[in-house]
């Protein structure tokens, strides 16, 4: 389905790149394209939002960058339209984690024809986990590969992505190096001050393990000790079988567990139902694969769910 929604976009893409060429037109009229903006910006398109806030914490105010996955759109199915092809096709840099994640990448940078186009795998240098296999097939997600993408969720790991990106930006942009730099250090000790309070708050409690919707939480887990117990796989979007949900409510049950944790941007229809078997209180724990529109609006960011979910996680496990 995505190569033949990447054919059709691709074939779109070079039909406009042809009309533009013929016309004598460039790509510096579109805002969205466009290798800089009027102010002389660095046009940046990260891939979904924790590429996005952390590009945009790292380029500051020398820096334009475009969030490719919607507000409020789960990324691991997302396929880029056109006009997103399009947007990349115009930028100076793109962001990605990687790992696995953005299963389009390669299809699409190898299409667009962007010769100056700097792309950013931001979780290279990461220790990678092994995607866990699926219980019954003995196979990893297929989807997805080998590796648990979802980095970003250990500061520790949020760490190494932003000084990816920071030399990235100074590569291209080597005028704003100490913006970039000073940028980064600040976040970085942020992000240091994070994992301590993480490790010091969860250290505690008297629970190790969390029932999640989805396979989001590897990294926190291996941490910070805890062990995730997913209802869903790596892929947000898949459904548990009859034999796995009896098999999480036995667990629940016998380990005396408090909180099923659900998400925003999935369906919380087995979390709820294994709440329901159970007792056990269902809450919101946020793999920051996106944000709504309405937390964007808010002031919320990567630190500030990230506060949250330790607050919550607190709450669970003690």
């Amino acid at each position: 389905m995505l190569r033949k929604h990447l054919a059709l976009a691709l074939a779109a893409l070079t039909a406009v790149a042809c009309l533009a060429l013929s016309a004598g037109c460039s790509s510096h009229g579109s805002t969205q394209g466009a290798k800089s903006d009027a102010s002389g910006k660095v046009a940046v398109v990260a891939s979904f939002y924790p590429m996005y806030d952390f590009a945009q914490k790292i380029g500051g105010d020398r820096v334009d960058v475009t969030c490719l996955v919607p507000a409020g759109t789960e990324p691991h199915d997302w396929e880029p339209s056109t006009a997103d092809m399009k947007a990349i096709a115009g930028a100076r840099v793109l962001v990605y984690s990687g790992a696995g994640m953005e299963h389009w990448v390669d299809d699409v940078t190898g299409a667009v024809g962007n010769k100056d186009l700097v792309t950013v795998e931001a979780s290279q240098g990461v220790d990678l986990l092994p995607a866990a296999e699926d219980g019954d097939k003995g196979e990893a997600d297929h989807d997805h590969g080998q590796y648990d993408p979802h980095v970003w969720l250990s500061p520790a790991n949020a760490k190494v992505e932003m000084a990816n990106i920071r030399d990235a930006l100074i590569e291209v942009d080597p005028a704003g190096q100490r913006t970039y730099e000073e940028n980064y250090e600040k976040y970085a000790g942020m992000l240091d001050d994070l994992d301590q309070k993480y490790a010091e708050k969860l250290a505690g409690t008297a629970s190790k393990d969390i029932v999640v919707s989805h396979q989001a939480f590897g990294y926190l887990c291996d941490r910070y000790g805890l062990t995730q117990v997913p209802i869903e796989g790596i892929e947000a979007d898949s459904e548990p079988d009859a034999r796995t949900m009896a098999k999480i409510v036995d667990f629940v049950k016998e380990h005396g567990t408090k909180t099923i944790f659900s998400e925003e941007l999935v369906s919380p229809k087995a979390a709820q139902a294994i709440s329901d078997e159970t007792g056990a209180a269902l809450e919101v724990l946020n793999p920051l694969e996106g944000l709504t529109d309405e937390q964007i609006a808010a002031g919320e960011d990567y630190f500030s769910v990230m506060e949250s979910n330790l607050d919550k996680l607190v709450r669970a496990l003690s």
